[in-house]
């Protein structure tokens, strides 16, 4: 049986943020999951508070009131300073990463307004800095928003998003141009395959120069989807940028993500310089106890069952979407890998979803409480596990698709759970440290 200082289950950006941080300060890391996790289903954007019910501004201004009122929320394990660090902590990561010159931009200081595939605006905070060119706050600018998209590209309709944008009130006109080039003539291609072309400058050529054959005004700002290159982003945002002659940006398309393929790519790339170690197809089941710790994870690895010891353990498998949670058919709710206990499932009879989207969902805070150090609580409120710390999706509290916050609580959270193994680790090992808590 293999032993590591943090095994970190889930390859999200809450389980990446974690390990790549204990990696860094010399903690022997394992990361297992069964896949490759939300990043390439996500846009890429980190939306810290969007909405509080009402459209956010200035997160850092909003959160006060914000987790006041939600006691439980999983935030208020973190706080604006954790949420703050986070960020500078993820952008560092990427500008020395290994798509330098790539970058992340923004704060939690103010949202960024971009605008999405179907032209509805959205707040986020800190984005690519190939998105950043598209914040609607600046208006139109005397331009339009030329829309360009590609016929073979199915998931991104640029008439559709002109269309809603022009309809949007916030004052930005747009129109939308479609291209018929197909990267190496392929009957059918993603976004991924998109990404691979713009990573060739000649194919960038082929899509300035039919883009200004449509004309375009001096003033004007053309948005792509989010396809401008996987292994170049910057290379390929930066020729297009120079070739129109026009402040460029990307839109998130539906999955594949590329701007999430780039970030996880990063992180990955991160993780494994510092030493730790990505096992995909390895299947946490469940765990062998000694007291309140976890002495060793069960792994199913294909038909065969393997044991993973560890001092600590980081749980960051999601929520429902990712199957870190489960119901099963009598409306039972289960945490998958280590079998935590799960709070906020509306009890049988009640009301557990309502008829609109964005509605107050019952059932959507339902999770694994943890108390201020990320450790999963009972139905009393007592931890269960002392070196287990839970991150990201799987918690308890929060409504990320109606508050906007889902990839900001992944972060904070995984960072946070970081710095908690660090610094229980530098107590344990230093009485002197031990003593000064007491």
């Amino acid at each position: 049986m293999s032993h590591h200082d943090v095994v970190v289950v889930g390859t999200g950006l809450a389980g990446l943020a974690a390990a790549v941080r204990l990696a860094e300060a010399g903690a022997r890391v394992l990361v297992l999951a069964k896949g490759i996790g939300a990043t390439h289903l996500s846009g890429g954007t980190v939306d810290v508070l969007g909405y509080a019910p009402e459209r956010v501004e200035r997160p850092a201004d909003a959160l006060g009131a914000f987790l006041a009122a939600r006691p439980g929320h999983p935030y208020n394990h973190v706080g604006g300073d954790g949420i703050r660090t986070a960020l500078a902590w993820l952008e560092d990561r990427v500008a020395n990463g290994s798509l330098a010159p790539y970058a992340y931009l923004g704060s939690l200081d103010e949202n960024l307004l971009l605008p999405t595939a179907i032209g509805v605006p959205r707040p986020s905070a800190f984005v690519p800095a190939t998105m950043a060119g598209g914040d609607l706050r600046r208006g139109g600018a005397g331009g339009d928003v030329v829309v360009v998209g590609f016929r073979a590209l199915k998931d991104f309709h640029p008439a559709l998003m002109a269309d809603a944008l022009g309809r949007s009130g916030i004052g930005v006109s747009a129109r939308s141009v479609e291209l018929d080039l197909v990267p190496e003539g392929r009957a059918d291609v993603n976004a991924l395959g998109f990404a691979r072309a713009f990573d060739v400058p000649a194919f960038r050529g082929q899509v300035v120069a039919q883009v200004a054959a449509r004309g375009l005004g001096a003033e004007d700002r053309v948005a792509f989807p989010a396809v401008l290159g996987i292994a170049d982003p910057h290379g390929a945002w930066t020729g297009l940028e120079h070739g129109l002659g026009r402040r460029v940006f990307e839109v998130p398309t539906l999955p594949p993500s590329v701007p999430g393929m780039r970030l996880f790519a990063i992180l990955r790339e991160a993780l494994r310089r510092a030493g730790g170690t990505v096992l995909l197809n390895n299947v946490v089941v469940g765990a062998e106890r000694e007291g309140p710790r976890v002495s060793a994870l069960r792994v199913r690895v294909g038909l065969r069952e393997e044991r993973r010891g560890a001092d600590w353990v980081v749980l960051a498998t999601g929520g429902f979407a990712s199957g870190g949670l489960e119901l099963d058919s009598r409306w039972a709710a289960r945490e998958t890998a280590l079998g935590l206990p799960v709070t906020g499932v509306p009890a049988a009879g009640d009301e557990r979803f309502r008829s609109g989207y964005f509605d107050d969902h019952p059932i959507a805070r339902a999770g694994v409480a943890v108390d201020r150090e990320l450790r999963p609580l009972d139905s009393a409120g007592d931890p269960v596990l002392e070196n287990v710390l839970v991150a990201g999706a799987t918690l308890a509290g929060a409504e990320p698709w109606k508050e906007k916050s889902g990839d900001g609580l992944s972060l904070s959270t995984g960072h946070r759970a970081a710095e908690l193994v660090l610094a229980a680790s530098t107590t344990a090992a230093d009485p002197h440290a031990a003593a000064a808590r007491i």
